[in-house]
């Protein structure tokens, strides 16, 4: 280790169970042990030893004294080749029970694997060229990008070179792998701001800026965002960054965070709490210490928010091909499914296969010549590029099937929820909608038109049951501003029920063309709580 720990000193460190044993052994240091553990068999891992798995991307599932693992492999950007789709839905087949997730960071979920089955995994990752080391854990977590990147009309430039730069640097770099907390970064050059940037700890976002009378293209820089339990919209830095300065900068921001990020208590560690306290003018000025005079900002280039969707068939930039983007309600494949996208896109395009942060994919590299034909396959009945309102903008966290965290089951839910609307309800607009199963807001319930947020209350007879609270109006365009809560908490098994009332009362008293959001917007939170009010005394009754 190069770097100086100073933080070490703080004694209120000492009292912090997660940061004594990360000063004692790097989280890194957990594939050397997987082979002794995988050996030996789950009973021989210490118990204080299975938070460290997360450095290798490994969770225990609930119950954790079962025994099985989910595993988060890393996609940075979310491009993924023929040979890598294979490998993982071979995986899923063999070893995960035919699970196979897309999260909202691009990146793939795994279920079910025993400890004995993890270094056959990750040779078989390895072997191409995947990795995952970084997915979970006080780390650089997966680096969002734009899912078009490197095809997109609407990017001013191409970051699959300056995003995988940044990635192979902190890639394995014990010189950042104990960090405060998990560390989000996004970099995307799409207009349509398509990496949600004010959520990630940091952001690289498209700009210009006129230096030495030369129009250059590069990246404003956003600090501080977040989602959990305390959502905080990142702060803009005074900045342009040119392409090639992106690894120092990132790397300089990186720093602080380690060497100045609180570590006192484990709800205050992300990033987000950092430039809260000093402000952007602050957290400026601590950067340029690192990296020397960098220009101020330019022109942003962002013209609004697509939150990640790319439906349909739509014209690359580069002339005579094309990208298909396809629903995969949220998020969930089986292997068998993985497989016949992967030789879709080898057959149609180039192999290639990108996740979105919305949970879906895109198949990119389709000759006009072979549009017609690809259109056929019968695979889009099942995953269409024109999908319904409702289950195409539909996102959901893992839940309690799976994740130790959650307190309701969500993935099942908000699929059948979102089919049974659309089957019930005619809309001329999508409705956004995401369901997470606790306030750690993996799903991002904060930016969703409709937020559905799970918790365990009494009902009426006195028992413990599974319920949801309701929030409206998220949006990240103009800098974003999160969902808010309607009172009241509505029993799961009601829920499809008020929500077509409500979405039923959005419909009958819209404008033309008039999205959920903009009617919470011209109606008024009041308005809305109302109908909800009426809504649920009609369900008590």
């Amino acid at each position: 280790m190069v770097y100086e720990k100073f933080w070490s000193e703080n004694p209120l460190i000492a009292k912090n169970k997660t940061e004594i044993w990360k000063l004692e052994k790097d989280g890194l240091k957990i594939f050397d042990d997987i082979p002794h553990y995988a050996a030996n068999g789950f009973d021989s891992i210490p118990k204080e030893n299975w938070d460290m798995f997360k450095w290798a991307g490994l969770y225990l599932q609930r119950p954790k004294e079962a025994g099985y693992w989910m595993m988060r492999v890393v996609i940075p950007g979310g491009i993924l080749t023929y040979d890598q789709q294979m490998a993982l839905a071979n995986i899923a087949k063999d070893y995960g029970r035919d699970v196979y997730d897309i999260t909202t960071r691009q990146a793939i979920q795994f279920h079910w694997l025993t400890i004995e089955q993890v270094p056959d995994i990750l040779s078989r990752l390895e072997q191409v060229g995947l990795t995952t080391a970084g997915a979970c854990g006080d780390i650089t977590r997966n680096i969002i990008g734009n899912a078009l990147a490197g095809i997109d009309p609407d990017e001013i430039f191409d970051t699959r070179e300056v995003l995988n730069d940044v990635f192979e640097y902190f890639r394995l770099n014990e010189d950042y792998s104990n960090l405060p907390r998990k560390y989000k970064m996004s970099i995307s050059a799409n207009i349509h701001n398509a990496s949600n940037a004010e959520i990630n700890c940091v952001s690289f976002n498209p700009a210009t800026k006129e230096i030495d009378g030369v129009m250059e293209v590069g990246f404003h820089v956003k600090v501080g965002g977040g989602l959990s339990s305390v959502p905080m919209l990142a702060e803009e830095l005074d900045l342009f960054i040119l392409p090639e300065k992106t690894v120092e900068v990132a790397a300089a921001i990186t720093t602080i965070f380690r060497d100045f990020g609180y570590r006192e208590k484990r709800h205050r560690s992300r990033l987000k709490f950092l430039v809260a306290d000093w402000g952007p003018e602050q957290f400026k000025e601590k950067l340029l210490e690192y990296t020397g005079p960098l220009p101020e900002k330019g022109e942003s280039a962002v013209k609004g928010w697509n939150a990640g969707y790319f439906y349909g068939i739509h014209k690359q930039k580069q002339d005579g091909l094309n990208y298909v983007g396809v629903n995969i309600p949220v998020g969930r494949l089986n292997p068998d499914e993985v497989i016949e996208f992967a030789e879709l896109a080898k057959k149609y395009g180039n192999g290639e296969i990108r996740n979105c942060n919305s949970q879906n994919l895109i198949i990119p590299n389709v000759p006009d010549a072979k549009l017609e034909e690809l259109k056929q396959e019968s695979i889009f009945e099942r995953f269409p590029y024109h999908p319904k309102k409702f289950i195409g903008y539909s996102v959901s966290c893992t839940g309690i099937e799976y994740c130790n965290l959650a307190l309701v089951e969500t993935k099942k839910r908000m699929r059948t929820i979102s089919e049974t609307l659309d089957k019930e309800i005619d809309l001329d607009v999508p409705v956004r909608m995401h369901m997470v199963g606790c306030p750690n807001n993996c799903g991002q319930r904060a930016i969703a038109e409709i937020g559905l947020q799970g918790i365990k209350m009494k009902n009426q007879d006195k028992k413990m049951v599974e319920a949801f609270e309701i929030y409206i109006g998220g949006t990240l365009n103009e800098g974003g501003k999160f969902n808010e809560k309607l009172k009241g908490k509505v029993e799961a098994e009601q829920l499809y029920h008020v929500l077509k009332e409500l979405i039923l009362f959005f419909k009958e008293t819209k404008l033309l063309s008039e999205t959920f959001l903009d009617f919470v917007e011209r109606v008024g939170i009041a308005e809305l709580q109302s109908k909800l009010d009426d809504i649920m005394a009609e369900v008590a009754v």
